[in-house]
């Protein structure tokens, strides 16, 4: 999963003398980056949208192995926010044309749902019983699990990719001259997509993506946990609504394991 990262991370920016960076084959990144989002294509916004993520999973696959598990959250706790701020100016609004009350009601309730759904799926695949963690790095993972993880998260699976998918889907069906993902990536821009606009082969698209970034006896829950978020992007038109229901579940589940004793599902 993390060779992916290399679609973008093979950065060609070069600083320039005067302290700013200059353009080689994505973002603008000097102190001019106050562009207009809706002004640049697809293969420009991979990036924001993509290195918050990639720098979760990154601490994780490879931190870990020089890291016991509360430094490594104590680093994806200071690390990603940082990145989240600096990417936050291209990324989409997370509200819609829908009320916010309205967004965070349905997002628990949908949360919620998505535990049950979690964790029924996963226990045919794991020791519910596991290895209880330490306190420290517990209170850590929940921490971020409940409020840093679904906002990365969301921001790229139902923010970038569903869109980008959406896109592609169309430009596909449309048949035109040229590479349809071509079209998508250089001439498209995923802020002209409506909140809550989807098809069946971006759902699909989307949900396959979330559940490659889990662990593989995860793959069957997290792709029923992501159609499940994405039906909610498609009622309420908002990623609000998703992010708070993927802080829900995660925080639900946090507090399940530490009275259940089932760290398995942890």
């Amino acid at each position: 999963m993390l060779k992916f990262c290399y679609v973008r991370f093979k950065l060609e920016f070069f600083l320039s003398c005067d302290g700013h960076f200059k353009k080689g084959c994505g973002i603008y990144l000097s102190k001019k980056s106050k562009t207009d989002a809706k002004q640049l294509n697809n293969r420009d916004l991979l990036l924001p949208y993509a290195i918050p993520y990639f720098a979760y999973v990154g601490i994780a696959s490879i931190g870990s192995r020089w890291l016991d598990d509360y430094w490594c959250y104590a680093f994806k706790i200071i690390l990603v926010p940082l990145l989240l701020y600096w990417a936050w100016k291209w990324y989409s609004p997370i509200t819609g044309p829908k009320g916010r009350a309205g967004s965070i009601f349905w997002g628990t309730v949908f949360g919620l749902i998505g535990l049950v759904i979690w964790c029924v799926l996963l226990a045919p695949f794991v020791d519910i019983s596991g290895e209880p963690w330490q306190i420290p790095a517990f209170v850590l993972r929940a921490f971020a699990a409940t409020l840093i993880v679904p906002v990365f998260e969301e921001m790229f699976i139902r923010g970038y990719i569903l869109r980008a998918a959406l896109q592609w889907d169309y430009n596909r069906k449309a048949k035109q001259n040229g590479s349809p993902l071509a079209k998508t990536l250089d001439h498209d821009n995923i802020g002209v997509i409506a909140p809550g606009e989807w098809s069946f082969m971006a759902i699909l698209i989307s949900s396959i993506a979330f559940a490659a970034g889990h662990m593989p006896v995860e793959w069957l829950a997290a792709m029923a946990y992501s159609l499940l978020i994405s039906c909610l992007w498609i009622l309420r038109k908002d990623l609000l609504s998703c992010i708070v229901a993927h802080g829900v579940t995660n925080f639900s589940l946090a507090i399940y394991v530490y009275r259940s004793g089932n760290w398995g599902f942890w």
